[in-house]
């Protein structure tokens, strides 16, 4: 087992010795990332790794929500190392939402600012086996997958579904981004985390996170997990 972190390149110098492919999982620190994934990119390409597999953000070409913006970033980053890749485009994990449930359901309602956009979202699992076939396969370098769930759902269909579930009565209420930002903030959330999640919101307005290419089912072989199955789950 090596252990390396990427706020030290230290910790990286040899780690990669050997290794020929790299799955580049993008940092959770806002405001580090780049820094931190170029320390990563560094050390794959001194040690000549084969293949580096990222985790980038849905359609990150085009889209122009904060959170994209260290994905385009790293993006470019990785092409300009000539270190070989694979850009595993993630759409929203629907963990996102189900790990709010008990919040759902003690409100009677999902708050956001989306409007009527929609988000094809998938399970962490589906787009882990995503990549455990592309780094287990010889066929996928310098290749762009767009990875999102099968179908896009609105929130108004989020909250029929956890309604529907539960036996209780859960509904969309739509805000102003002020008013979603301030929910978020007297909730707890650090005011620079609540200001993105917001901002995400408006991407998602503007069909940002609504692609559905089909690129995760084919790689995996599978149907995407749903929406009501995920709050099944959850649920439970």
């Amino acid at each position: 087992m090596r252990s390396v972190d990427y706020s030290k390149p230290g910790t990286l110098k040899g780690a990669l010795d050997g290794v020929d492919k790299v799955l580049l999982v993008s940092g959770p620190e806002l405001g580090e990332r780049v820094a931190q994934h170029q320390t990563v990119i560094d050390a794959a390409k001194e040690a000549g790794v084969g293949l580096l597999a990222y985790t980038s953000v849905l359609e990150a070409d085009t889209a122009t929500f904060t959170l994209a913006k260290d994905h385009q970033a790293t993006e470019a980053a990785i092409r300009a190392s000539g270190v070989p890749f694979v850009f595993l485009r993630h759409g929203w994990y629907t963990e996102v939402y189900t790990a709010q449930l008990p919040t759902y359901l003690q409100y009677g309602a999902v708050v956001g600012s989306a409007g009527d956009g929609r988000v094809a979202s998938a399970e962490r699992r589906d787009f882990a086996e995503a990549a455990a076939v592309v780094l287990s396969e010889e066929s996928h370098r310098n290749t762009v997958y767009e990875l999102s769930g099968d179908r896009a759902w609105s929130f108004t269909e989020l909250a029929a579904e956890v309604a529907s579930q539960s036996g209780q009565t859960v509904v969309y209420r739509d805000v102003s981004p002020q008013a979603h930002t301030q929910i978020l903030l007297q909730a707890g959330l650090p005011e620079a985390f609540a200001r993105v999640l917001v901002d995400a919101d408006s991407g998602i307005g503007r069909g940002e996170l609504a692609a559905t290419p089909g690129d995760l089912a084919r790689l995996i072989g599978r149907p995407t997990t749903s929406l009501a199955d995920s709050v099944r789950a959850a649920l439970r």
